[in-house]
């Protein structure tokens, strides 16, 4: 792996940046949007109270976590969409370019976008409602990084559908992680969920991530088993995923079809 192409490949992202104001709105506007919308509902329920819970740090604990894995995994589908759309998808390849380089490039520019969100997001609701991304403490690591390592299995899945069915899958890009979010246990238990899908819930790291987060906020305390747990899941999804999608980039390219990528 040549770290200067992968260099290469997340500068000309981020020069892109510099003057694209839709690009700058989803790391500076649309989060805080977002976090003052569920913000001002949280402040209200805190106010009403229920059952003496925390329920404002529970709701922006949940929203801030769920900004971070839906917003990773958008970065690093949309940077791959980027190229298909800009008709540039061929000339990385033409390049030489490995596809390892560019997965690990893809992932980079959405870890550094994911960085400035983090901090946006912690300023807006530091200032507004007295609340810390970093009140989780020493679990704030794993958390982040189980919910990264989710949110890119997505967009593996993501980029290979769409580089086997074109285009016309880049819905998915946007739309698929939500269908995750009923079952990951974001802003309520598991136990609310109907037993019948307490399994699928059970096979999303992100469950494991939200539970534990709501574990700490009103108990103070949270199973290491169950963050080991969501850990070794994201791992083995962003393995499977990797497989995945080489074996799809094999299939497209046996079948010409990369050159219409960028057709």
């Amino acid at each position: 792996m040549n770290y200067g192409r992968i260099k290469a490949l997340v500068i000309r992202h981020l020069y892109l940046y510099q003057r694209s104001v839709p690009r700058l709105m989803d790391i500076f506007f649309w989060p805080v949007v977002d976090i003052l919308t569920w913000g001002f509902l949280t402040v209200y329920l805190q106010k009403v109270s229920l059952n003496g819970l925390n329920i404002a740090s529970i709701l922006l604990g949940a929203i801030t976590f769920w900004l971070i894995i839906q917003m990773f995994q958008q970065a690093a589908a949309v940077t791959f969409l980027e190229d298909v759309w800009e008709k540039n998808f061929l000339n990385i390849f033409v390049a030489p370019v490995k596809v390892s380089e560019f997965l690990t490039a893809t992932a980079i520019l959405a870890l550094i976008r994911i960085i400035l969100v983090m901090i946006v997001i912690s300023v807006v609701s530091l200032v507004l409602y007295q609340y810390s991304i970093f009140s989780t403490g020493i679990y704030f690591i794993p958390f982040i990084i189980i919910l990264m390592l989710f949110a890119f299995a997505i967009a593996l899945f993501n980029m290979a559908i769409i580089l086997r069915y074109g285009t016309s899958a880049q819905t998915l890009a946007f739309g698929l992680i939500f269908i995750f979010q009923p079952f990951s246990a974001v802003f309520y238990p598991v136990s609310a969920l109907p037993a019948i899908v307490h399994p699928i819930s059970y096979l999303l790291p992100s469950t494991y991530v939200f539970e534990g987060m709501r574990q700490l906020v009103n108990f103070g305390t949270i199973s290491s088993t169950d963050i080991i747990y969501g850990l070794i899941l994201a791992i083995c999804y962003v393995v499977l995923m990797i497989i995945f999608f080489f074996k799809m980039f094999a299939k497209v390219r046996v079948q010409g079809r990369l050159l219409k990528m960028d057709s």
